[in-house]
């Protein structure tokens, strides 16, 4: 392996990723290019659960990519680290981390749909993380295929620039291949849905005759296109002097990098073809490390922004980008290698814990296999084991020249269930496996709820949990129950009182007495619990106040109404009596308890529930249907704005209204609308919701 290492300089490296929509097909695309470079033997397929990628039990049983996997293969003499990403919304967290360490990107559109919802959501976080891109337009052989529509909607959904590089020879069942529109050649493959299996490059023939004319106005497009990114070729251009199809690619891969300008190509993967095309472009249009900017990091000594570029002798600097656990090898880290050589064994810095580290094993991932690495130099992707206090978005460094990378940033989780473990003998077992999902998982959170006692986990969505608790089941041999959490609601009184308790309990010797008079004021809303003593001339020693507070306190745990603490209350002790023998802690603190019971529910108490701030940007053809539903959850919307085609509703919303909100807006909106909220603060429940509370 190390001969192989040495092969491939940093300009002939791509680090590149597979993102779309759920179901456009980047698995099946991913699987076409590993067969295609002799990676893999056979093409396996996301229907028959054979693919290489999609690897976890979970993957094979419902079709979908879930995490994301890494691979390596070669093809003109460049190797090419692949990162398969999933296409669901509930696991853009492994699409986010992806991008962050990724040179370029390969977005895989569905002919038939064009551009989708997911497509807008990847399209944007590839923006975000500057990732040069390429397009490719698959399932060209479907009912319904269209290139120029799939191109258009790229220019006005995505607001990208797409330059068509192919012209596609026939559409539907009648797909045979493509036209090179830079060399004029065609590639030519069986009509209809045929695969033979065969990895071979098929040949390149000269342009059916009767695409003359279509091949001229798109080749004519796409040279203007070109030409406008480049001011020596435009004057050329102008010039009317002919430009050779070296210059053109030249351009287009600088107009690529610099992302002015997004090459189009099409196919249809599950029958091969168009797969050698799209891998020659990988390598003519997407940026080797060498070619992207140096990256930025901050040195944590100076607070100064340093850069740190692709070299292997230059000082390290690797991003942890995803933990995972492996059956046979235990804890896997997946490090981008920015700057600097890594090597098996060595000592290395985590920047960001400040504290050191060895790196154990280098791997190189193939999916859910492996080879051993001695070293990973710049620009290469590569696991590690024995990095034991790295998480996702540390780096990892030297001691005397560090800098810390900008980690991937993750959306926070916006669906919470309750688990509970099946038998006492579950509840280490659950305890353990929520720690190491929650390690590998940035968009997964784990939290105990101290007013309910409920174990709270939150994620992306319904999948997103769904998933993660059949990975309990199956890896860490976990029986636990699901359910929805309960609502932290709150009790407050609405008018001020005087109130008595009196505890007195006689049984021969020795008593209990404890007596103390309480004003019970509301206070506003947030202002949580305030307690005075007012009391003078000794009419209860001071040495049993704080036992009076306690008792006060405690008895405000639980409301009038329906047993849910009770807030905004200021409560005076005014006055009381003692007994100097029979007086003592335990009576005044349960003197303080019976006041607030006996006393609040004479208060008239108000049952409250959390506020949540509501902000849903939606497409604007979705606007009536998001307030319409807003409306039957008792929301209260505060404004709307619009901003291009997208509106903005800020909302205040009852947050035991949001459980199953995700799931409806993205049934109302085809899942193209988005939400974030936060809780705001407490307020009263109608009356007809209260009965309904209080009687459960």
């Amino acid at each position: 392996m190390e001969a192989k290492e040495a092969k491939y300089p940093i300009a002939q490296i791509r680090n590149i990723g597979f993102i779309a929509h759920i179901d456009a097909g980047k698995t099946t695309t991913t699987e076409q290019v590993l067969f295609a470079t002799g990676r893999i033997h056979r093409a396996g397929g996301v229907d028959d659960g054979n693919t290489t990628m999609d690897w976890m039990p979970q993957e094979k049983e419902r079709g979908i990519t879930i995490t994301a996997a890494a691979t390596t293969t070669y093809w003109q003499d460049c190797r090419i680290n692949i990162i398969d990403t999933p296409g669901h919304v509930d696991f853009t967290a492994e699409v986010e981390r992806s991008l962050r360490v990724l040179d370029g990107g390969i977005v895989v559109l569905d002919a038939v749909a064009g551009v989708q919802p997911q497509s807008e959501t990847v399209w944007r976080q590839a923006d975000t993380y500057k990732v040069p891109r390429i397009c490719f337009v698959n399932k060209m052989d479907r009912v319904g295929a269209s290139y120029e529509r799939t191109i258009e909607s790229i220019r006005r959904r995505l607001k990208g620039n797409p330059v068509a590089i192919q012209l596609p020879i026939g559409v539907e069942d009648q797909f045979a291949g493509m036209i090179d529109l830079i060399n004029g050649k065609a590639t030519m493959y069986p009509v209809g849905r045929v695969n033979e299996g065969n990895a071979d490059r098929p040949e390149e023939v000269d342009m059916p005759a009767e695409y003359e004319n279509e091949f001229q106005q798109y080749r004519q497009a796409m040279i203007e296109k070109v030409v406008e990114t480049d001011e020596a070729l435009l004057i050329k251009y102008l010039e009317g002097e002919e430009i050779t199809p070296e210059e053109l690619k030249k351009a287009l891969r600088q107009a690529t990098i610099d992302q002015k300008l997004v090459p189009v190509l099409c196919g249809s993967a599950m029958f091969a073809k168009g797969i050698h095309p799209l891998l020659d472009a990988i390598i003519w249009y997407l940026p080797s490390p060498a070619d992207a900017p140096p990256v930025e990091g901050i040195n944590p000594r100076t607070e100064e922004i340093e850069l740190r570029y692709s070299d292997e002798n230059a000082p390290l600097a690797a991003l942890a980008f995803k933990v995972a656990t492996d059956p046979y090898v235990g804890r896997l880290v997946f490090l981008r290698v920015y700057s600097g050589t890594v090597k098996a064994g060595a000592v290395v810095h985590n920047v960001s814990k400040n504290g050191r580290e060895r790196m154990g094993r280098l791997l190189r991932m193939h999916a859910n296999s492996r080879e051993e690495l001695e070293e990973v130099t710049a620009g290469n992707i590569c696991a590690a084991i024995g990095l034991k206090n790295t998480f996702t978005g540390d780096t990892i460094g030297t001691l005397d020249q560090p800098v810390i990378l900008e980690p991937p940033k993750f959306p926070k989780p916006v669906v919470s269930v309750a688990i509970e473990p099946m038998t006492k003998a579950d509840q280490d077992r659950l305890t353990d496996a929520l720690r190491k999902l929650s390690d590998e998982d940035p968009t997964f959170v784990v939290h105990v709820n101290d007013e309910t006692g409920q174990t709270i986990m939150s994620g992306m969505g319904e999948l997103h949990l769904e998933v993660l608790v059949d990975r309990m089941r199956r890896e860490f041999n976990v029986a636990a129950q699901v359910g929805m959490p309960r609502v932290s609601y709150r009790e407050t009184l609405t008018i001020s009182r005087q109130v008595e308790g009196r505890f007195v309990r006689q049984t021969g010797g020795h008593g209990q007495f404890g007596h103390v008079v309480l004003d019970l004021i509301p206070l506003e809303r947030g202002e949580g619990i305030v307690f005075e003593n007012k009391i003078t001339r000794g009419a209860i020693p001071r040495e049993y106040i704080p036992a009076v507070e306690k008792g006060v306190r405690d008895a405000l745990d639980n409301g009038p109404l329906a047993g849910y603490p009770l807030v905004d209350l200021k409560v005076c002790l005014v006055d009381g009596s003692f007994h100097q023998v029979d007086s003592s802690e335990l009576a005044f603190r349960s003197a303080g308890m019976l006041a607030i019971r006996e006393g609040a529910p004479k208060c008239a108490p108000v049952l409250l529930e959390p506020i949540a701030d509501l902000e849903v940007v939606t497409p604007g053809e979705y606007l009536g249907d998001v307030i319409g539903d807003l409306g039957t959850r008792r929301a209260q919307i505060q404004s709307i704005e619009g901003q291009e085609n997208l509106q903005s509703v800020r909302a205040l919303l009852p947050l035991g209204e949001t459980f199953s909100y995700t799931t409806a807006l993205r049934s109302i909106s085809q899942g193209r609308a988005s939400y974030t909220m936060e809780f705001k603060y407490y307020e009263p429940v109608p009356d007809h919701i209260v009965k309904t509370l209080v009687t459960a």
